[in-house]
This record gives structure tokens, C-alpha cells and sequence, in this order.
């Protein structure tokens, strides 16, 4: 018989911990003149034809206004890599620095959208606003992704996912049942 793990009580306010729904992206986002590169932790997928994602920013964010104003961003996944350039991107404002010369990262041009992509990337999403009925109440933008650009290899790379407190988990190893899971589908 299975054996259960005792339980704690545990602060409601620290759940991200086990719940933070996917990996650390990178946003960038451009108006006018004016560019920015974002960190953000919270984002979902919400559907997927067309493939729309879920983000929330925060309204005092600098990249709030631009991706407000242009409709649209690019949602960037980086590798483990450049960790330390995701959190100093996470910890300071475009508001004062240009966040691409800073950090050294490649502003490359979009296909589909004027917001640049990062190069150094493993994938870049360009996107566009789909829906912005709950961005005054709750920050959360739903953009649908309208091209997407993926590196040859890794298949699967190792990703960052933020637990709170500055700290980090990094994707674990690849567990397929894939052979279950078509036989599933077409039981459906």
C-alpha cells in the first residue's frame, strides 16, 4: 500500500511555490522609440487553435503601457543559461535603462509584430492582444501568438520556473507516454 507524506499547514500566501504554471519568460515589448524587455513567471496557456496564452503584468510595470498602447509583445523562453540576466532584467526598470544594451542581448526585428525578439532565446512568440477585458481589474492580458520561432535543438531545454524568494527550479528530465496518451485520444 502507497504510504501518504505528512502534511503541513502551509501559508496561503506562498502557494506560487507549487503552482506557478510554467517557465520564466522574457516579454519584449516596443512603442515608438521606446523598447523593454520584462521578466514574468505568470502565464498560461488558454487555448490552442488559435493559440491564445494568458499573462498578467503588472500595471506599474514599465512594458504595462507599451504592450498596452502597441497591442502586442514577444514572449521569449530562455534557457537556464542566462539566469543571471533574467533576474537583473526582473530587477530593474526600462524606465531608466535600455534593458537590451545592459544586459547585452540581440533585438532582433519580428515578422509579424514590431516588438523585437531576443536572439539569445531558445523560442520566441510574437503576439497580439486577443483580449483585454480583464486588464483593468485583474492586469491580465490574453494575447494570441501569431508566429512562433524555435531553435533546432535542444527538443526539450532546460527551463527556469520561479518558486518565490529569489530561487529557482529547473526543468527535470523528459517522461513520455505518448503511446498512452494516442490511444487515449482516440478512445475520445
Amino acid at each position: 500500500m502507497a504510504r501518504h507524506p505528512e502534511k503541513l499547514d502551509f501559508p496561503v500566501s506562498q502557494v506560487r511555490r507549487y503552482l506557478e504554471p510554467g517557465p520564466i519568460v522574457m516579454v519584449s515589448s516596443a512603442l515608438d522609440d521606446r523598447r523593454n524587455i520584462m521578466t514574468i513567471g505568470w502565464h498560461t496557456v488558454m487555448e490552442f487553435t488559435s493559440s491564445l496564452v494568458g499573462c498578467v503584468i503588472a500595471g506599474g510595470n514599465y512594458s504595462f503601457d507599451l504592450i498596452r498602447k502597441s497591442q502586442e509583445c514577444v514572449i521569449n523562453l530562455p534557457t537556464t543559461s542566462p539566469t543571471d540576466i533574467v533576474v537583473g532584467i526582473g530587477n530593474t526598470t526600462g524606465a531608466e535603462i535600455d534593458k537590451f544594451e545592459n544586459f547585452g542581448l540581440t533585438a532582433q526585428p519580428a515578422t509579424r509584430v514590431k516588438a523585437p525578439l531576443i536572439a539569445e532565446c531558445h523560442a520566441n512568440f510574437e503576439c497580439r492582444l486577443a483580449d483585454d477585458a480583464l486588464v483593468d481589474k485583474y492586469n491580465f492580458f490574453i494575447f494570441e501568438v501569431v508566429k512562433a520561432h524555435v531553435a533546432k535543438s535542444p527538443k526539450h531545454p532546460e527551463t527556469l520556473h520561479y518558486t518565490g524568494d529569489g530561487v529557482f527550479m529547473v526543468s527535470g528530465k523528459i517522461i513520455s507516454r505518448r503511446r498512452l496518451f494516442r490511444r487515449e485520444m482516440l478512445r475520445s
